[in-house]
């Protein structure tokens, strides 16, 4: 019988578990170069910027969830911690470029998104067991 901490599989298959590592170096990479680029100061106005940090490490959380391959409160703590991490490191090197800035609430905003790729992650994870319950 499923149950919240039961594994759909044995565990995820390598090729999801590496696509989901891809984009978080993916993402990253393109944080820092991107970032750095002249058109990135003032890309998003306030509050939007806010926005667009929940969007991005939301994406950032829910690919660590999966990369790491775990379930649960597990899989949750790898999505938060991911997010922070990489937000901490793109507001450290913010904090070295001409024309930006580092910002408290940007890292709030990107932990905020990694809370909500867990969510996410969480609610795909169920969908899935209920439709191998079904068949």
């Amino acid at each position: 019988m499923l149950n919240q901490t039961t594994p759909i599989s044995p565990g995820l298959p390598l090729g999801i578990r590496a696509a989901a590592a891809l984009t978080v170096i993916s993402v990253g990479v393109g944080l820092y170069v991107l970032g750095a680029q002249p058109v990135a100061v003032g890309l998003f106005a306030a509050p939007w910027d806010k926005l667009a940090h929940m969007a991005t490490f939301a994406l950032v959380g829910a690919a660590t969830g999966l990369a790491s391959g775990k379930l649960g409160w597990r899989a949750a703590v790898c999505c938060v911690a991911g997010a922070i991490v990489m937000g901490a490191v793109d507001e450290w090197h913010q904090a070295s470029l001409p024309g930006r800035q580092s910002d408290w609430f940007d890292l709030g905003a990107d932990a905020a998104g990694g809370l909500l790729g867990a969510v996410l992650l969480h609610l795909g994870n169920t969908m899935a067991r209920k439709k191998i319950r079904s068949h």
